[in-house]
């Protein structure tokens, strides 16, 4: 007698196809969450890039704004005129960062990676239309290397000629080590300027005659000052005599002012006239010996500095 196998459940087959449903259903939403999150779904516009080369360009590379991405690249096709149009979309939501004043940019690195850059100065511009054609700048770092090169070869080969021996350098610093020698030498900068030993030896004679002409000049000059505005010299004295003269004017003056007022009281009383003439006399002895005093004092004035005036006294 056999034994049957055990019959198996009825629900299996079911269970096999529910799991089947689910999975298709998992892939489909991760299918269609990646296509929301690469913004499949989000309303967008088209900007058109023209470039002479679009080597380092892929489908999918983000064009960023500020260091942001803000669109990406959709497809890169040749134009009729043989220039590169890479079609980039933007989203609706970004497409106020690019207006008609924008710039953008092409950059290849040394490494190989490029990047497509948006610059906009003027952001109150008007905004870029849907599907416009912009002409891209490119900046290729591999392009100037071999610019950069030929400057390094030339400015080696000119530092060469520079340092050579039979060099304009080598010539200048050949000069510039004699004169430093001169420099240093027992004339210095002066053996520099005249030239030779001989010239520098005539100046410095005669700075040493100039020195010794202005030492006798100093010293004449002290002794001129002694004797003018010195205690003994002749400008105290004369100040002196000058004072003394002014004195004797003074009562000179004082006399004529007394001869005045006697000639008046003379012609006021005529009956006493031989008094007044007696009176006279003895005045006029008086001022005949202060005319005396000062004809002395004015000729001992001209014996010690003699004056341009005129020192001449008349009476009236």
């Amino acid at each position: 007698m056999t034994s049957q196998p055990p019959a198996a459940p009825s629900n299996l087959e079911f269970k096999a196809g529910l799991l089947l449903l689910l999975m298709v259903l998992l892939i489909g939403a991760s299918v269609l969450y990646v296509l929301y999150a690469r913004g499949a779904f989000e309303s967008t516009q088209t900007l058109v890039l023209i470039v002479d080369d679009s080597e380092g360009v892929r489908v999918g590379m983000d064009m960023t704004f500020a260091g942001f991405p803000i669109g990406r690249v959709r497809r890169i096709e040749l134009g009729g005129d043989g220039n590169a149009r890479i079609i980039v979309d933007v989203p609706s939501r970004d497409a106020h960062w690019l207006r008609e004043s924008s710039v953008f940019t092409l950059v290849r690195g040394l490494v190989g990676n490029t990047s497509i850059k948006a610059f906009s100065g003027v952001l109150t511009d008007p905004p870029l239309l849907d599907g416009a054609e912009r002409r891209v700048l490119v900046g290729d770092t591999n392009s100037e290397i071999p610019r950069l090169m030929g400057a390094a070869r030339d400015l080696i080969q000119n530092l060469t000629q520079l340092t050579a021996q039979e060099s304009e350098l080598s010539k200048s610093l050949a000069n510039v080590q004699a004169v430093t020698e001169k420099l240093n030498g027992p004339r210095g900068a002066l053996g520099v300027l005249l030239g030779n030993e001989a010239d520098s030896k005539k100046l410095v004679a005669t700075v040493d005659r100039a020195n010794a002409l202005l030492a006798r000049f100093d010293k004449l000059a002290a002794q001129a000052d002694t004797q003018l505005f010195g205690n003994q010299g002749i400008l105290p004295e004369a100040r002196a005599a000058v004072a003394q003269l002014a004195s004797a004017l003074e009562e000179a003056r004082t006399s004529l002012k007394k001869v005045d007022g006697i000639l008046a009281d003379a012609q006021a009383v005529a009956g006493n006239a031989k008094v007044a003439t007696n009176d006279l006399g003895a005045l006029r002895a008086e001022v005949d010996a202060s005319l005396r005093k000062i004809e002395a004092l004015v000729d001992e004035i001209n014996r010690k500095w003699p004056f341009a005036r005129e020192t001449e006294l008349k009476l009236p």
